[in-house]
């Protein structure tokens, strides 16, 4: 049996294919018509871009708009004149080959993608990898493997899969995914999620112990994959993929049910989104409004800062397509761990305790902050939108950013600009110190939202991104969770509505004592939305407080853990 990272949940078995794209041996060569060599690059920069034209609209039709973007993405990157433009001039200054330029300048990006640490910017280096292959094979005449047209019942056995490769896959005959390399987070791990089709990534070893036709079996929950197994363990994996299908199915009945434990505590299960183009999913899974919707990736993947009636378009969108239910917009979030060339942003030595979010909107306020507060509260005139202050330390920042918003209001009263006068703007609480001084904040914040990813990592002291020292990074560890309960208490105490939108939200294990703790609002990705919902309902708040006291009582996050795990097998069994 191997382990590796579940990727995309479901049971998979299948015959292996192994997937494995021709090595390009990339030489230095000089070319006498440097003219004529650029005219070549651009061809096959013309034709790479039709190509993932056609595969991004293929996505939008089986798979949906969102997951489009991530090929449209690729085409930004291909129409990026930065990028463009260094090739072009590797291949006039240095008298290159197109195929050398494009290695050099594309792996130079990648690398500085790479180096950032930032999940977002390593995603974003396996794509700027992604496409350079696809120009070197368009420039070298070598085709892409095609995997749309594999036989039914197939396996795909990679080193990695980009996801220009995975988009091209074809559900009805693709089982599962199993690769050597990736992410959960990766753009591939996504895609296989919204193909609904199984994946365990980061497989060490698994290329040198299977081949072509060897029976696999995958489990896309544990990250468990066998090659070959037996027939009882076989027998026992179609038990489960039955089951799994079952559960699956059995959870559309909790759409249009209201989130209510046993003993008629009501809570709201809201989504996390990044694009207008996300609530799709969120109506599809019955979402009771949007808990973030994150703003800096409208700022991304562009050559220059969206205008504030892109931004506004964007934000009614979203509010309009939610017909009154919360929207909760945070702020743009960006800072020197994330690569926004035009915003003109120096690299910090330490981007996580530096120059961004809150610090960077308030030092920015005519060219960056005021135009999105602008739209903000202009889009509040088509739904309920409420704004939400990121990585607050300190109660003068809440202060000042509510300060500009009233600012705006009075201006856009004086044009007889529409808006709602009433609009609520609170904070994620996602540092130490807006723990520790949660009961000031609750006394002037109209909300609070615990960012459980941040505020764990900020506690503790750990990079989440640092295999070395993940062990530590857990929201079951006692100073998270006393730091979580402290939050909710302070928030309860003065009245304020007190939501989480961190990975905590939804998981198995944290929501029961989150519901302990009183916590009025859970957000996640859409796809976890109905099976948090059958959770809440299988619930009483009431008898939960006996769990949370002893959880609470633990003094190591192994104990916390491991009592959560057993309390929930037994709910659940």
């Amino acid at each position: 049996m191997y382990k590796g990272t579940s990727a995309s949940a479901g049971i998979g078995i299948g015959k292996a294919v192994i997937v494995e794209e021709a090595q390009l041996v990339i030489t230095r060569q000089a070319v006498n018509n440097v003219e004529e060599e650029v005219q070549r690059f651009k061809g096959a920069l013309d034709e790479t871009i039709k190509a993932t034209e056609k595969l991004a609209e293929d996505l939008a039709t089986r798979v949906g708009e969102k997951e489009a973007e991530i090929m449209q993405g690729h085409m930004m990157l291909l129409a990026d004149p930065m990028l463009t433009g260094e090739i072009e001039n590797s291949v006039r200054n240095d008298g290159v080959n197109s195929e050398y330029a494009i290695e050099n300048v594309c792996n130079m990006y990648a690398d500085m993608f790479a180096s950032m640490g930032d999940e977002l910017m390593q995603q974003r280096a396996t794509d700027m990898r992604d496409i350079k292959t696809r120009m070197q094979q368009m420039l070298m005449g070598i085709q892409s493997v095609d995997i749309s047209s594999l036989p039914e019942g197939s396996i795909i056995v990679a080193k990695d899969l980009t996801p220009s490769m995975t988009a091209g896959i074809n559900p009805a005959n693709v089982t599962g995914i199993v690769t050597e390399l990736g992410g959960k987070t990766s753009h591939s791990a996504i895609l296989a999620r919204a193909l609904e089709i199984p994946a365990v990534v980061a497989v060490t070893g698994f290329m040198d112990g299977v081949k072509d036709g060897d029976q696999v079996v995958l489990d896309g929950s544990t990250g468990e994959v066998y090659v070959n197994p037996d027939q009882a363990v076989t027998a026992d994996y179609e038990e489960k993929r039955k089951q799994f299908l079952a559960e699956k199915k059995e959870l559309e009945q909790y759409i249009g049910k209201p989130s209510v434990t046993k003993d008629g505590v009501q809570v709201e299960i809201v989504a996390n989104i990044g694009k207008p183009e996300d609530v799709d999913k969120v109506l599809q899974y019955d979402g009771e409004g949007i808990g973030l919707f994150r703003t800096e990736f409208l700022f991304m993947d562009r050559n220059a800062m969206p205008t504030e009636e892109e931004q506004f378009e964007a934000y009614k969108k979203v509010a309009a397509a939610m017909n009154g239910k919360p929207v909760i917009i945070r702020t743009l979030d960006i800072g020197g761990d994330k690569e926004i060339p035009y915003m003109g942003l120096e690299k910090d030595e330490n981007p996580f305790l530096g120059y961004r979010a809150i610090r960077f909107c308030l030092d920015r306020r005519e060219d960056v902050y005021k135009p999105q507060l602008r739209a903000l509260l202009r889009a509040s005139a088509f739904g309920n939108i409420r704004i939400m202050v990121p990585l607050v330390t300190c109660i003068e920042e809440y202060r000042q950013a509510k300060a500009l918003v009233e600012e705006i209001k009075k201006e856009l009263d004086e044009k007889g600009i529409a808006y709602n006068k009433d609009i609520q703007v609170g904070i994620m609480v996602e540092t130490a110190a807006a723990s520790l001084i949660a009961d000031i904040f609750a006394k002037e914040a109209d909300f609070f939202s615990i960012g459980t990813n941040d505020l764990t990592q900020y506690t503790m002291s750990v990079d989440r991104g640092n295999k070395k020292v993940s062990y530590l990074y857990s929201t079951f560890n006692p100073a998270v969770l006393r730091s979580i309960k402290h939050i909710i208490a302070c928030g309860r105490e003065a009245g304020i509505m007190v939501g989480m939108c961190g990975e905590a939200a939804s998981d198995p294990m944290m929501i029961p004592l989150l519901l302990a703790f009183g916590l009025n609002e859970f957000s996640m990705s859409a796809s976890a939305i109905l099976k948090a919902r059958k959770m809440v309902t299988q619930y009483s708040v009431e008898e939960l407080q006996a769990v949370a006291d002893k959880a609470m009582s633990f003094a190591t996050t192994a104990e916390t853990e491991q009592y959560m795990r057993d309390f929930v097998e037994k709910v659940t069994d």
